[in-house]
């Protein structure tokens, strides 16, 4: 019969991964809600709690009904399709009580370049701003009316001199 002393660490190592196996399973039995995993990868109590948020976004059609000029203006440029939230943030205070006005959007490059600064890897065809071309503190509603973004005719520049949109 072989000697059992050179199989004495395997034997200890399998036994710390057992007891580390127990232990793992009691602290997630401990630690991780009943109904997580009922209604996906979260807790299904968790729609409760969502559902008792007060609601924040007021939604385009609510926009809409005070604010029919923008949305005409709007019509089919590249922004039609954007909610208006995306860049004016949430409103319901707004369209429930009119005297909250949603406060001015004090630096429009920031919000602009959230998806118009150019980066690497994004598609050659979306409007990019590159700083080397359109100063960065610039602010982009001097030139680029927000809800219909061409170039204002107003501004002095035009689409083919450079720097216009980052060329």
């Amino acid at each position: 019969m072989p000697d059992p002393a050179p199989y004495r660490h395997v034997v200890r190592v399998a036994a710390l991964f057992a007891l580390g196996g127990l232990a793992f399973m009691g602290a997630r039995s401990f630690l991780v809600p009943a109904d997580f995993g009922k209604l996906g990868f979260y807790r299904a109590s968790a729609l409760d709690e969502i559902k008792a948020l007060p609601v924040k976004y007021a939604g385009r059609d609510t926009c809409a009904v005070c604010h029919t000029a923008i949305i005409e203006a709007r019509g089919t440029t590249k922004h039609a399709k954007l909610s208006c939230e995306a860049c004016h943030g949430p409103q319901q205070a707004h369209a429930t009580n009119i005297n909250p006005k949603p406060a001015k959007i004090d630096h429009p490059q920031f919000l602009c370049l959230r998806c118009h600064l150019k980066i690497d890897g994004k598609p050659a065809a979306f409007p990019q701003v590159s700083a080397e071309t359109h100063p960065v503190d610039a602010d982009c509603t001097a030139c680029h009316n927000p809800h219909s973004p061409e170039i204002k005719k107003d501004s002095g520049k035009t689409a083919k001199e450079p720097g216009v949109h980052g060329s």
